[in-house]
């Protein structure tokens, strides 16, 4: 569960020395471009091959033990070559090499397109990716696809955001659950009024990842990209401005925490009831349970307040991929683990079983075992069926930039600092839409929107 939590991002390379440090097969193999007959398939996974995975999922050894018993000839070495950024920056010095690149690789939605831009993964769709569409919730496979229909890797995992809420403290203040922004607000101040130790939510002001997943139940559209080196910016617009308004006021009332999150001290607020919400995804439920153990009992979930009741969406915070890189020796058995790895149903099960990751296919999230669980950390709630139906209400239009890294510093240095410091965060989102476009520009990109 650790991965899902600091959601690292990506560094980026500028476009021109990008496109050629990493573009093209760096030695591989030619990637195909026509679909590749069953016949070639079965001679590969005939063939005695080994293949290098790098991801950092615990335990994965099970999952690959699977797939390794459906083709003996085909042997996967597990690398461990860190988490989100460390990964990164070693896949793209190894592809700049020309040598050491991994087969396969983990990698975050968000990620994708830091990759794809510098023509560093493979389209899975010759290999027969494309079956596997209607398997996945349909805005996993938006976050996975390319603009010519390319399939750059097959959905693991999702983070669909909901809020998890104390229901002691709700029931001490009288408090019922907020189904608007504005019952929100009002629910805050009035929390904070009558104990000053307590407020109903911490909005942490170093967690960039947050923010996009509200703007993006918001129906803000902060990155626009077309083709390789043009982008829209928004991160300033209506929608945005206006979740400033609200949550950097909120910030300055004083009536919500902004404090960071995953420390010490965030934990042991988590603990003592200082927070009476925390508004986090479908992984959040399991990494609570075991993070604040003095709570048990206490808890339920809920979907996000909304903005418009009668169009109920959310947006997601988390999950990963797995993505084949496109100098591989074995594209062929390298796109075979790929789709193996997170649709064979006995493989997508173990992921949801053991590591407790929340699923992406259609069919965990109707299987009656999965959703029907009822923790009692949660009071028997049926914590899995809320997050796989607010699943359904995730936008599939939402994309990211290839310069996430820099969003997501450019973010914690003026809209988090703006919070932290219960400034004027409206302002601050025009100082960061600044400093994204100047940023954008000077590595060769044309930018529209600031």
């Amino acid at each position: 569960m650790s991965r899902r939590l600091f959601l690292t991002t990506t560094g980026a390379l500028s476009l021109g020395a990008a496109l050629t440090a990493c573009g093209g097969d760096s030695g591989g193999s030619p990637a195909a471009t026509e679909p590749v007959g069953q016949a070639d398939i079965d001679q590969a996974m005939g063939t005695p091959t080994e293949l290098t995975f790098w991801t950092w999922v615990p335990d994965i050894a099970k999952e690959v033990a699977l797939f390794e018993k459906k083709y003996p000839a085909v042997k996967v070495k597990v690398v461990n070559a860190g988490q989100g950024t460390p990964q990164y920056t070693k896949l793209r010095t190894a592809l700049k090499a020309g040598s050491g690149a991994p087969d396969m690789v983990q990698i975050e939605y968000q990620a994708i397109p830091t990759f794809t831009i510098t023509d560093s993964l493979l389209d899975l769709r010759p290999y027969g990716a494309d079956a596997l569409k209607g398997q996945f919730v349909d805005w996993t496979w938006s976050q996975v696809g390319g603009p010519g229909g390319e399939v750059w890797a097959i959905p693991q995992d999702t983070g669909p955001m909901g809020m998890l809420y104390r229901q002691d403290i709700f029931d001490e203040h009288g408090i019922d659950v907020p189904t608007t922004w504005d019952e929100f607000a009002a629910a805050a101040r009035r929390l904070h009024k009558a104990d000053p130790d307590v407020y109903l939510t911490n909005l942490a002001a170093n967690q960039a990842a947050a923010w996009h997943g509200l703007q993006w139940q918001a129906g803000a559209r902060p990155y626009v990209t077309s083709g390789k080196s043009d982008i829209t910016i928004s991160v300033d617009d209506a929608v945005s401005r206006k979740l400033g308004e609200y949550w950097g006021g909120l910030a300055k009332e004083g009536v919500i925490g902004v404090e960071p999150d995953f420390t010490d001290a965030w934990y042991a607020a988590l603990n003592k009831g200082k927070y009476a919400t925390w508004i986090t995804a479908a992984w959040g439920p399991v990494f609570l349970s075991g993070s604040a153990k003095a709570t048990a009992g206490k808890w339920r979930a809920a979907p996000l307040p909304q903005w418009d009741p009668a169009k109920p969406s959310s947006g997601n915070w988390g999950g990963s991929t797995t993505a084949v890189v496109r100098s591989s020796k074995n594209p062929i058995a390298a796109a075979v683990f790929a789709q193996f790895l997170n649709s064979d149903p006995a493989s997508a099960r173990m992921f949801a079983t053991e590591q407790f990751f929340f699923p992406a296919t259609k069919a965990l999230l109707t299987d009656a075992e999965f959703i029907g669980q009822t923790p009692s950390f949660y009071g028997g709630q049926k914590v899995n069926q809320l997050f796989a139906d607010i699943g359904s209400t995730v936008d599939s239009g939402f994309q990211w930039p290839p310069f996430l890294d820099q969003a997501a510093t450019d973010w914690t240095e003026t809209v988090g600092k703006s919070l932290a410091d219960r400034t004027d965060t409206v302002r601050a989102l025009g100082t960061w839409q600044s400093r994204l476009t100047t940023y954008a520009k000077g590595q060769g990109f044309t930018v529209k929107g600031g």
